[in-house]
């Protein structure tokens, strides 16, 4: 799907087909968006590919006057396995082109043209449209990470109620997604700093914008780093309760097994067929119960004093 906007008199503003200097946005490109790009457009094809794959790295290139930017934007997906990850958004622009491509449909573009409308915001030039995607970027991984957060405190409080798979394989997945987004914002702080240092393009930086930037990518990070070391300790924490809840079955069963043995070995060694003072005594059996229940109700008191059982 390609999408035209321009300055407009309240922000960007959807406009028809290249009406001169204007921002190019594809999503879910087809095969006619491809072939506009790189036919009618001349964009370098390796451009096209490297955005293409869903594991490229955010990285700055230039070929033939055109300039590539990747940066890793956060995104919900359907699959329940891995609910968010992380996608890669390219920026192609040149003088007169501003180009951004991005393989899957995602929230953050649409947010951003409407956040532009009501604040009245207008593009300066390509650079100032690359931060602002990239702040963007940056509050949207504050916008999952506060969902993440509450999906684990959801998990938390059905594993207090009971430790199943279920609860602790939807941690490992939220865990997963963490190291995504971990990994990501890093590379896009790492992206950041080198558009920053672009001494070309120094002098046209807005400082409060490349503030705003730096201090977002910053609360990402370390709020992701919050959260993961946060599940990682509720990892841990239990499954040293599931280990510590094994073990107290496994004493206590094994005191079971010693308290039941105590009449089985007296039934054992009366029940051979050889004399005893008993073999002629007509409550011989009722003495045998008897002593048998005795010595396993002390048994099982000496267990329950030591808290084995």
């Amino acid at each position: 799907m390609k999408n035209y906007f321009k300055n407009g008199a309240c922000g960007l503003e959807i406009t028809d087909g290249l009406n001169g200097n204007c921002w190019i946005n594809i999503e879910n490109p087809t095969q006619e968006d491809k072939d506009f790009l790189l036919k009618e457009l001349n964009v370098p094809e390796a451009f096209y590919n490297d955005i293409e794959d869903i594991d490229e790295r955010p990285r700055i290139e230039e070929e033939n006057g055109w300039h590539l930017i990747i940066m890793r934007i956060p995104y919900k997906s359907n699959n329940p396995k891995l609910p968010f990850t992380t996608i890669p958004l390219g920026l192609i622009f040149n003088e007169t082109h501003f180009i951004s491509v991005c393989f899957f449909k995602s929230e953050m573009i649409e947010d951003f043209v409407v956040y532009s409308q009501r604040k009245n915001l207008t593009v300066k030039n390509n650079f100032d449209l690359v931060l602002k995607l990239l702040l963007s970027s940056s509050i949207w991984y504050l916008k999952y990470l506060k969902q993440i957060n509450q999906r684990i405190k959801l998990a938390e409080d059905n594993l207090e109620k009971s430790i199943k798979n279920e609860e602790l394989q939807a941690l490992l997945e939220l865990e997963k997604c963490l190291v995504f987004f971990i990994t990501s914002i890093k590379g896009n702080d790492i992206l950041f700093h080198r558009i920053k240092n672009i001494k070309s393009e120094r002098e046209h930086f807005d400082v409060d914008l490349l503030e705003d930037v730096d201090i977002e990518l910053k609360q990402a990070q370390e709020m992701s780093n919050i959260y993961s070391n946060i599940l990682s300790g509720m990892m841990d924490a239990y499954a040293s309760v599931i280990s510590n809840n094994l073990n107290v079955i496994m004493k206590r069963l094994t005191s079971i097994s010693i308290i039941l043995m105590i009449p089985t070995l007296i039934a054992s060694l009366y029940g051979m067929n050889v004399p005893n003072s008993l073999e002629n005594n007509p409550n011989g059996l009722l003495i045998i119960i008897l002593v048998s229940g005795i010595l396993a109700m002390i048994g099982a008191f000496l267990f329950k004093k030591k808290n084995l059982f």
